[in-house]
């Protein structure tokens, strides 16, 4: 019997997501990721200046690079990536199931990602996430970015310590959490309250704020699928924050309230 060509091609997205490979660059990036137990490491290119600088974390990873000349520096990357003489290839980081990330912290925050495809944003909002004490950075499978060297230098290691998990259907995890207790609040610039109101007399709530790519926002689905919409209260009428400022704003908002 002919399998469905739906079950084909999920066997097909499963065998590509296992051979996948992730080229990470840049001092900070690279070191992180030799220190970090749990990311499998396959390839190192370094230069002899980037050896030097990365001398202790080559050495706790116990890889053996390949230093090269920087005129012949042989890594895939993209022409224009800043790699400061070092690229490290490695498997994405597997962070388990959403279950595993959201729960244990006293007052647990969860950033939600809807459509948000920029590398750099989601790497800025990876650090962010870090900084301001995120139990978890929440994306999707598709239309979302994945886990690239670009990302990767933009959060600035904060990738290797910051959970971020890419689900098959956002309003399906935003669900998931309602049933942890979860309180959803959905950034709308257009919202009736901010954020600081929404969580007043909550502060015994975990909160998840959910995001939308800069220009078309959230999805009605996804709004449809939030306790609430929110608004980051501004000094003017005009102008407006990126995605990644408006997380940090977000996340320091709710922070604050504990």
């Amino acid at each position: 019997m002919q399998k469905p060509k739906w079950v084909v091609q999920k066997e097909q997205d499963r065998k590509t997501e296992a051979n996948a490979t992730v080229w990470l660059f840049g001092l900070h990036a690279v070191r992180d990721a030799l220190m970090n137990p749990n990311r499998k490491r396959l390839r190192l290119i370094v230069t002899l200046n980037a050896q030097n600088k990365l001398e202790e974390a080559i050495a706790e990873s116990g890889m053996e690079p390949e230093v090269v000349d920087p005129r012949k520096f042989s890594a895939p990357l993209d022409p224009g990536s800043v790699h400061q003489g070092a690229a490290l290839e490695v498997k994405p980081l597997d962070w388990g199931r959403l279950d595993d990330v959201v729960i244990g912290d006293e007052h647990p925050r969860v950033l939600l990602l809807d459509r948000v495809t920029d590398p750099h944003n989601v790497g800025a909002i990876l650090r962010s996430a870090e900084v301001l004490g995120a139990s978890a950075v929440i994306g999707t499978r598709h239309h979302s970015a994945p886990e690239t060297g670009a990302l990767a230098k933009t959060a600035s290691g904060a990738l290797e310590r910051q959970p971020y998990l890419r689900m098959r259907n956002l309003a399906d995890a935003i669900i998931s959490l309602q049933g942890m207790g979860y309180l959803v609040l959905g950034l709308d610039g257009e919202a009736e309250h901010t954020i600081e109101q929404a969580v007043e007399g909550k502060t015994h709530l975990p909160v998840a704020l959910v995001l939308g790519a800069e220009g078309p926002g959230l999805r009605d689905k996804t709004k449809e699928t939030c306790d609430m919409l929110v608004r980051i209260d501004a000094a003017g009428e005009f102008g407006s924050l990126n995605v990644s400022n408006a997380a940090a704003l977000a996340l320091y908002a709710t922070k604050v309230r504990i």
